[in-house]
């Protein structure tokens, strides 16, 4: 039902007209969308998603949105990262194993890579990440496990980005 709600939130925000892109939350934080100024589950969200992903990604993300993916950016920022991202019974290190394992399985490269930094920025060493890919070959699949190393020793090449760099 929370999910059901959010959606219809959603839809009758985006009834009212389009928002302005640019304008920035209670918080300070750059919104998506002028009309979440104020809205807790948002904030929350955002922030998170800044911690975890690094502003440079966030604002990236935030520069491409269009009338097209406004509330899908909407939905992600208040659902995976304000909902999800923040409840109290998982840490943010157990959260970026879980999200890298269901990554690999699901074949979604693109975002384990997104992901693969993400969980550095988590705390999960270089070691860690080798161990939830091995672990992944066995519950996911050996093919996928071989394409998950490949994407891991690209994205860990990289060096690791500050806060100050993101």
């Amino acid at each position: 039902m929370p999910v059901l709600r959010l959606l219809v939130q959603l839809r009758l925000r985006s009834a009212a007209g389009p928002a302005v892109l640019g304008e920035e939350s209670a918080t300070g934080i750059p919104d998506v969308a002028g009309d979440n100024a104020g809205d807790p589950l948002y904030d929350r969200g955002m922030t998170v998603r800044r911690a975890v992903l690094g502003d440079a990604h966030v604002d990236r993300a935030n520069a491409g949105v269009t009338d097209l993916t406004r509330d899908f950016q909407e939905l992600i920022t208040r659902y995976a990262w304000g909902s999800i991202w923040t409840r109290p019974g998982l840490d943010r290190r157990s959260r970026s194993m879980i999200t890298l394992t269901a990554l690999i399985a699901r074949g979604h490269h693109e975002e384990l890579a997104m992901h693969l930094r993400a969980a550095r920025t988590n705390g999960l060493t270089d070691d860690e990440i080798k161990e939830v890919i091995l672990q992944s070959a066995i519950y996911c699949g050996v093919p996928d496990a071989n394409t998950a190393f490949r994407v891991a020793q690209t994205v860990l090449s990289e060096p690791v980005q500050t806060e100050e760099q993101s």
